[in-house]
């Protein structure tokens, strides 16, 4: 074999050979900016994490397919366990449990003490009480149907007894009225993951990794865009998944970059953008965590019942 067909072999192999994107470098940094505390669901790994602002996991629990999750008045965490919802004390007591044959993945506890509770593939929203009894039920499908695992992600109850609630198969964000009607519809290409309506009126979205998705967007009351971070436009950071937000009161966007799908490792975990998408703040631990879907900063006050954590 000459040098020349040797060559050319070789250059045919490498060309065989799939490029991925580059993983973080091992001696990268956990954090850079000014780090928060906070609490993260590690969904790939089924854990929910208490972390101190220096980047140190403090505490950690474990459950399966946590997507959602919230800090209450009393310290406790609310979170939802793949097909079910738990409360449980910061020494791990649980004081909430409820099971569903159905998957799912948004929880919040309202403001009389019930847990709002988003059914995926039953297409169900309840209410549920203290002791387990459901006290109202909305249904989204025929009784009998199944939506499948695409059916809803994020939900949440709105102060006017509207509900927000992602369609992550038909890549639409819908309001629906206390009887189940939509009266508002929000196009989300790239299958919504999570949305928030902020004081002004406006909804918050994020989208996962479906064509044209990858990206946290926010609409005015008529449904036009107004900001939105999306794709690589972030110097040096790649957005793959975008699932978990929250909406500080000084105007920065705290999101989670979910990297599943075959991208563990490949970005930075969780982003801090100001209004004007400068990067103030990344977290990237790849040794202790794989996927964070869901995120609450422990340094901004607000009570989450009240609308005053935007989560």
């Amino acid at each position: 074999m000459n040098l020349f067909t040797r060559f050319r072999l070789a250059a045919t192999a490498l060309a065989c050979v799939p490029i991925l994107a580059a993983a973080q470098p091992t001696n990268a940094p956990i954090q850079t900016g000014q780090g928060h505390p906070f609490v993260c669901t590690d969904y790939s790994q089924g854990k929910v994490f208490i972390v101190s602002k220096a980047g140190q996991v403090e505490w950690e629990y474990a459950v399966t397919s946590c997507n959602d999750l919230w800090v209450l008045p009393n310290g406790n965490l609310l979170f939802n366990t793949g097909h079910g919802v738990k409360e449980v004390t910061r020494d791990k007591r649980m004081v909430f449990d409820y099971q569903s044959k159905s998957e799912i993945y948004a929880c919040q506890r309202l403001t009389n003490g019930n847990t709002f509770i988003g059914e995926c593939s039953s297409g169900r929203l309840l209410e549920v009480a203290p002791d387990g009894a459901i006290v109202k039920e909305l249904r989204l499908l025929p009784e009998g149907k199944d939506g499948g695992h695409v059916f809803m992600r994020n939900a949440r109850r709105l102060p006017n007894g509207h509900y927000l609630v992602t369609h992550y198969g038909e890549q639409v964000v819908r309001e629906y009225d206390g009887q189940g009607r939509a009266v508002m519809e929000i196009p989300a290409v790239g299958g919504p993951h999570s949305a928030v309506r902020l004081p002004n009126g406006h909804t918050l979205i994020s989208c996962g990794d479906r064509p044209g998705g990858s990206k946290v967007f926010e609409v005015d009351a008529q449904g036009r865009v107004v900001w939105e971070v999306k794709g690589d436009e972030l110097p040096g950071i790649s957005l793959k998944f975008m699932a978990g937000f929250q909406r500080l009161p000084n105007g920065n966007t705290v999101m989670s970059n979910w990297l599943g799908h075959g991208q563990f490792g490949r970005a930075p975990h969780l982003i801090e953008v100001t209004p004007d998408k400068k990067v103030v703040w990344t977290f990237a631990d790849h040794k202790t965590m794989k996927t964070i879907s869901s995120i609450i900063l422990l340094d901004v006050p607000g009570d989450p019942l009240t609308g005053g954590i935007l989560h």
